[in-house]
Order: C-alpha cells, then structure tokens, then sequence
C-alpha cells in the first residue's frame, strides 16, 4: 500500500476494486497462463467501469456517473 502513514483511507477505492476483482472473477476460475490471467483482468476491468451497477453511486456505472459530473459545471470559488 502506498497510503499516507496513518491513513487507511487513502486506498479505499482501490481496496475496494481489488476485493471485488478477486471475489467475483479471479477466485472463481482457474488460468491456463499468465496472458489468460491479463486478459481477465482487462476484461474485468471494462465491466466494473462499463457494466457493473455500483450501489454508493446511485446503482449506475463508474463511467455514466464520470461523465454526469463532467457536464457539471466546476465551483472554483468554493463556495456553494
């Protein structure tokens, strides 16, 4: 991990994505090689940020939830 000493939650996300990796692809099949390994992985990849319903995100994809805020327009004053 390369967090910040003392902060756990600098790697939340990525935490996150890995535990989500692992438990609904990876530990589930068996790899013949090292490239059928990066092929799954890539192919997951696409469907988290594509496929994959998110729930803290409104039950939408990583990607549609990116390019909502996207559209928005930036608050550079800070104030709301």
């Amino acid at each position: 991990s390369m967090s910040r000493r003392g902060n756990c939650w600098d790697n939340a996300v990525m935490e996150r994505f890995f535990r989500n990796l692992k438990t609904e692809r990876l530990n589930t099949l068996s790899f013949i090689n090292h490239e059928a390994v990066i092929a799954e992985v890539e192919s997951y990849i696409y469907f988290y940020n594509y496929k994959r319903l998110n729930s803290a995100i409104g039950y939408t994809t990583p990607n549609k939830k990116y390019n909502e805020l996207k559209k928005q327009p930036k608050n550079v004053s800070g104030k709301t």
